[in-house]
This record gives structure tokens, sequence and C-alpha cells, in this order.
């Protein structure tokens, strides 16, 4: 069975550069294309090349590649006398040069070079970090933009050389691009391992705080900042981005393990009960209240923390690629419910299918001690996800997992009134069931009323799960 859908090959294939398609209309000219769009699709492209699901279209691969290539050496700004040089467009009718966009660019130019052995891809590269990069990290105090060197990356600059000062954390993406460039240009390797030592400490602190950007003086109050006007929102994507960046250089670190581990517990409440970061994040989070603050996922964010997932959170990651692989469609565009996956703006993603795409392609079952018993010895049931609480709960669509069924013992339980101890059920599972689910086996429903989860090295190995017969439903 192919790993990747169809359709997001040929969504890929057919509208790349483009950043959004509406369906059954067409790509949407108003945001038109962009150089990040055409990053990311040959990024999923790249893999594919090398992938058996795709060794009869190696040849097309190839030739959309260069296209798209050939197209963000277009939306470079390569005018000596800006600011911008070096930079990329964020979309082709803008004049804004922003630094993630150049964070996002190089890694695919450096890949289409690898690829094709095309000069012309690896020149551009250098140009938007060793220029371009360098020069958003260090310009801005030389100018008196920033009143100091901070070793961050001022947000954008335009071709009229007006400058946004702010700093993203989202820009410690970067760092990977920075790697890459330390073997692709040796010559050149001093220079970006110094930027990357100097963006990693000065970005550390925001992202450790959970913030979004700093905004330095003179213009700004010289403080971390979230999204909200209280401080108290981020968007996921953002630190998504961040996370990835910084576990390039640095690993499972301290910074990128507490971050990553208080976002991703921060679960389902009252106001949104459907919600399972699990699967992915929301869109905004509130990391004050720990709380999520939208009805639905960012779904590209499940495609950026895919390699964190895969060595770190392996529950996560098989339980996102089977919601996901179930719901392909749903979740090509940028935004889907929680309660029921449905979209939130008709518009189909290209960042969100190129992520999802790589996903896919790369997944591989988690292998632990736990998973081999399950796959030998467990019982299939179905798990229903409660999309609404109240006196009537309401569940989403069924998804089957295995468990492994425990004896139930009635002297450890603390039976409820009107309830004896054949009404409960211990399971052992390895997806991450939230308390208040609804599992299906042999024809019978139970809530689940209790979660533990038992851990190994620093992630869970099991999840021990006391469940209660659902009686006159």
């Amino acid at each position: 069975m192919p790993k990747v859908p169809n359709a997001y090959y040929q969504f890929v294939m057919d509208y790349a550069p483009y950043v959004y398609v509406v369906p059954s209309s067409g790509p949407d000219v108003e945001w038109g294309r962009a150089a990040f769009a055409a990053a990311f699709a040959i990024d999923f492209l790249f893999e594919a090349y090398f992938d058996p699901q795709f060794d009869d279209r190696s040849a097309e691969i190839e030739a959309k590649i260069v296209e798209l290539a050939d197209w963000i050496l277009t939306q470079q700004c390569t005018d000596s006398q800006k600011q911008a040089y070096g930079g990329f467009k964020s979309t082709e009718n803008s004049n804004m040069f922003y630094s993630v966009d150049a964070c996002r660019t190089v890694p695919a130019l450096l890949k289409a070079y690898e690829l094709t052995t095309n000069a012309a891809y690896l020149s551009a590269a250098k140009l938007a970090a060793a220029t371009f990069l360098y020069n958003m990290q260090h310009k801005p105090s030389q100018i008196s933009l920033h009143d100091r060197y901070y070793g961050g990356f001022a947000k954008a600059v335009t071709l009229a050389d007006a400058w946004l000062p702010q700093m993203d954390v989202e820009c410690l993406y970067g760092l990977a691009a920075l790697k890459m460039l330390c073997e692709s240009d040796p010559a050149n390797r001093d220079t970006y391992e110094s930027m990357m030592l100097d963006a990693a400490a000065f970005y550390r602190p925001g992202l450790e705080g959970l913030y979004l950007y700093y905004d330095p003086p003179p213009a700004g109050d010289g403080r971390w900042h979230r999204t909200s006007l209280d401080d108290s929102l981020i968007t996921d994507d953002s630190l998504a981005y961040a996370l990835l960046g910084l576990y390039a250089i640095e690993g499972w670190s301290d910074t990128v393990r507490n971050a990553y581990a208080f976002v991703n517990a921060i679960s389902a409440s009252p106001l949104y009960a459907a919600y399972n970061p699990a699967i992915c994040w929301a869109g905004y989070i509130d990391v004050v209240g720990r709380a999520p603050a939208c009805d639905y996922y960012d779904n590209v964010t499940a495609g950026i923390l895919a390699q964190i997932r895969r060595d770190h959170d392996k529950s996560a990651y098989e339980f996102s690629v089977k919601i996901i692989s179930k719901n392909a469609e749903k979740f090509m565009f940028w935004g889907c419910k929680h309660a029921d996956y449905s979209f939130v703006e008709n518009k189909q993603a290209m960042v969100t299918v190129c992520w999802l795409a790589q996903l896919l392609l790369g997944y591989e079952p988690p292998t632990t001690r736990f998973t081999q018993i399950l796959r030998s010895k467990g019982e299939s049931i179905t798990l229903y996800p409660l999309k609404s609480a109240g006196e009537r709960p309401a569940y989403g669509a069924g998804t089957d997992v295995k468990a492994i069924i425990l004896p139930t013992k009635a002297e450890v339980l603390l039976l409820e009134p009107g309830y004896v101890a054949d009404d409960y059920l211990s399971l052992h599972v390895f997806a991450p069931v939230r308390r208040r689910d609804k599992i299906r086996r042999n024809g019978e429903d139970y809530e689940i009323l209790s979660v533990q989860d038992f851990t190994f090295k620093g992630e869970v190995a099991l999840r021990k799960v006391l469940c209660r017969r659902i009686i006159g439903q």
C-alpha cells in the first residue's frame, strides 16, 4: 500500500509553488506563488525521488524540482545595493523579504544542487545565508535599528530598505540550513558556525519561555512577547519550527525537551473537549492558562514535529499517522476541526501537504518491547474520542487500536453504585487515549475513567487504562 496518497503527490506536481488551492476552483491567485511553498515542495520531492514508492516517476520528479528551484531564483533579490540582497520575496507580488523565508528556502536549494549539480542553486543558497541572513543578524545594530548586537535575525526588510526589527523565535529553523551549509560551503564554515552559536544563544531563553518574538529597543520595549495582548497565546507552527531547528544542531537538549513536553502536555479543556495534542497541536495555544485556544488543528505541525516524535514520542508519532492516513483528504487543508476534521477554511495548503507527505513517506511503525507484544498478543478494540462533554457526551469516528486486556480484580476496584466488577475493564495500550474517551470491545461500550502513563527513559512506554461499561446509552 502506498505510504503517500497519490492525491498528495499530484497536488504538489500540479500546483507548487502556489501557496493555497481552492478545491474545484484552482490556485488562490490573491496569495499567489511563494518561494517558501516551492522550497517545501522540493523538500518532499527530494525524499520522494529516492523512495521506492516513486521509482517510476523519478524523471518527472527531477524535472519538477528543477522547475521549482529555477523559479525560486527569480524571487531572490540580486541588487547588491539593497538591504534585502540575497533574500527571497515573501510572495511573488510582495516587496517584503523575511528572514524566516531564507531559513526555509536554503535547504531546498541545497537539495536541488545535490540532485542536479547546478551550481546556481548552491550560489543562491550561499547568498541567502552568508549575505542576507548574516546582514539580518548583524546590520540592525550597525545602523541603530537595534540598540546592540543580539544574535537574532531582524524579522524582515523591504526593497525600500524599511525594516521590521523584531526577532522571531521561528528563525531557529534556520539553524538546520546553516548546518547544511557547513558541509556544502566549507570555505564559509566559520561564518555559519558563528551565526548558529549566536542565534541559539539569543533565542534560547525565548524558546524556553515559550515566547514568539523579542521586540528590541530603541523602537521596542526590550521584552519577549507572544501573540495576544496579554502575552498568553502562541501560534503552534512557529514554535514547532523553532524546536525542529534547534533539534537539528543540539538534539534532545533540555531546551528542546522541556519546551516540547510543556506544549504537548496541554490537552483537552471543557471548551475544546475533542482536542488531542498527540494528533497535532492546536493553531493557538494558551501557554499561561495551559489550554487550547481554538477549535482546530494547525495540520502542518504534525509534519514539522515528525522527526522529534519519531525519536522521542513514538506513541504520538504512531497515532498521528494513523489519524492522518485515515483522513488524508481532510488534512490537506491548512486547518481542520478537532471534532470531525472538517476544514476551517476551504483552502488546501501547499506547505501542509508537503510536510504531511514527508511524514507519511518516512513513517515506519515504532518498534519497542511493548509494541512487539501488542502486535503478537494484542486485541483490537475501537477507540471513539470524546467530542463534547455534558449529560449526553458525543463521540467522534472510531479508530482501531491494539490493547492487552488485563484481569479485573474486584478487591482493587472502588465499585460505584449500580456497577459490579464485570462492568469494569483494565487494559494496557500504546495509543494516547484520554479520560472520558469511549472504547468498544466485543460490541460493549466502555468509558475511560483513568489513564496512567508508564515511562522508560523519559518516553511513554505504555498506558494503563481503567474503563467502566456505559449502561443505558
